[in-house]
C-alpha cells in the first residue's frame, strides 16, 4: 500500500524502490540518519534523509506514515526496524539515490571505528559543483583504431570489476588511459558503471572532446596529470569505503603493512578537500615514483600507474590495506615493517 500512496502525494514520481540493505537497516534499528556531508556526492545525490516511525508491514498506517515524509519534498525515508524508500523519476535515478545512501551508510559505520568524522559545510559541498563546469568543446572522430577500442574494452572489463568489488558504484568512479601524448579515454558522466559499454567510454582528442558524449567532471584533472607526468598512462578516481574512512576521521594510515602493500601504494599523500578544484596543479606535482597514490579528505582516492591495470591493482591494494589495519585493531596494535626492512624492500624491488 505505501508504494501507492507515494505515487498519491508526489505525482512527479514514477518509480518507488524498498529495500533492506544491511548498512541502512542498522541505522533504522537504532533510529537515526546516515550522515550524508562526510563526502560531496550524497547530500547532492540523496538531499535530506526522511525518517517514518515504525508501524505494520503492509498496512495503511505505514504507508501514510512513509507517503508523509515523501510529501515534505524528501527522496528517500529511512523506515524504523524496517528498510528504506527511495523515489525518482526514473528507476535508475531512485537506485541510484538508494545505492549512494547505502555506500554513505557503510562508509559511516566503518568510520566510526577510527573516530569522529569531520562533515563538509554546504559551502565545501556547493564547491564540488564546481568540477568541470565548462565542457571541452566537441570532434567528430573519423575512425577507431584497434589500440582504442582494445582499450575501451580493457577499461569496461576493470570498470565492472571495480563496481563487482564494491570499489566504484553506478554514480562514483572514474577510469581514464592514455592513448598517445595528446588523446585519451575517459568514464562518461552520469552513466551506469555496472553496465558501461566500450562504445560509452570518452575519447579526449587534443583537448577536445568526443562528439556527443559528456567525460567525468574530473577531466581536466586527468589531463592535468597526463601533461605533467608523461610515465603515467593510467589514473583511477575512486571512494571506496575503507579507504574513505581514513579520508573522513583524519585518521592515520601507514601502508607499511605488508610488503605489497608498501610496494604498491609507496609514500601515499593526504591532500585537503577541494585542492583538486582550487588548486589542481598542487595536487598534480605531488604525484611521483613514490607518490603514485593520493587521499583527498572527504573526497576521494586517486590512483596512477604505467598501465591501466598497474593503476588499478593499487586502487584495489589500498583498499585492501585500509581494510586489514581497521580489522587489526580490533585485535591488537599494529607492528609496522621497520625501516630497515623497508630499506631492503627498495633495493631489492628498484623503488629508489
Amino acid at each position: 500500500p505505501f508504494h501507492k500512496h507515494v505515487y498519491k502525494v508526489r505525482p512527479d514520481v514514477k518509480a518507488v524502490l524498498h529495500a533492506h540493505p544491511h548498512s541502512l537497516v542498522s541505522f533504522s534499528l537504532v533510529g537515526k540518519v546516515p550522515n550524508t556531508k562526510i563526502i560531496p556526492l550524497p547530500h547532492l545525490v540523496c538531499g535530506e534523509i526522511g525518517f517514518a516511525d515504525y508501524d505494520l508491514p503492509g498496512s495503511e498506517k505505514l504507508g501514510r506514515k512513509i507517503s508523509a515524509q515523501f510529501a515534505k519534498g524528501h527522496n528517500v525515508v529511512i523506515m524504523e526496524n524496517h528498510g528504506v524508500v527511495t523515489c525518482a523519476d526514473n528507476m535508475f535515478n531512485a537506485f541510484k539515490i538508494f545505492e549512494t545512501l547505502e555506500h554513505c551508510s557503510k562508509l559511516n559505520i566503518i568510520a566510526k571505528q577510527l573516530g569522529e568524522a569531520a562533515a563538509l559545510t554546504d559551502e565545501e559541498i556547493k564547491l564540488n559543483l564546481k568540477k568541470s563546469q565548462k565542457l571541452p568543446d566537441e570532434f567528430q572522430p573519423v575512425e577507431i583504431t584497434s589500440q582504442e577500442k582494445k582499450a575501451r574494452k580493457e577499461m569496461c572489463a576493470l570498470i565492472h570489476r571495480a563496481y563487482d568489488q564494491d570499489l566504484f558504484t553506478s554514480t562514483m568512479g572514474t577510469f581514464s588511459q592514455r592513448l598517445d601524448e595528446n588523446n585519451f579515454l575517459i568514464t562518461p558522466y552520469g552513466i551506469d558503471r555496472k553496465y558501461l559499454e566500450p562504445e560509452e567510454i570518452v575519447l579526449i582528442q587534443n583537448g577536445l572532446r568526443e562528439y556527443g558524449k559528456q567525460p567525468s567532471r574530473s577531466v581536466d584533472l586527468h589531463k592535468l596529470i597526463y601533461n605533467r607526468h608523461p610515465e603515467v598512462n593510467a589514473i583511477v578516481i575512486a571512494q571506496p569505503t575503507h579507504m574513505m574512512a581514513f579520508g573522513i576521521t583524519k585518521a592515520p594510515i601507514d601502508p607499511r603493512t605488508i610488503p605489497e602493500s608498501y610496494i604498491m601504494i609507496r609514500d601515499l599523500v593526504r591532500v585537503p578537500y577541494g585542492l583538486s578544484i582550487l588548486n589542481p596543479q598542487a595536487l598534480v606535482d605531488k604525484i611521483n615514483r613514490s607518490t603514485p597514490v593520493i587521499l583527498a579528505e572527504n573526497d576521494f582516492v586517486l590512483t596512477v600507474g604505467s598501465t591501466i591495470i598497474n593503476a588499478f591493482d593499487r586502487l584495489e591494494v589500498a583498499e585492501f590495506t585500509a581494510k586489514t589495519i581497521i580489522d587489526a585493531t580490533k585485535i591488537g596494535s599494529i607492528n609496522p615493517i621497520t625501516q630497515d626492512r623497508i630499506d631492503e624492500i627498495d633495493i631489492a624491488f628498484n623503488l629508489k
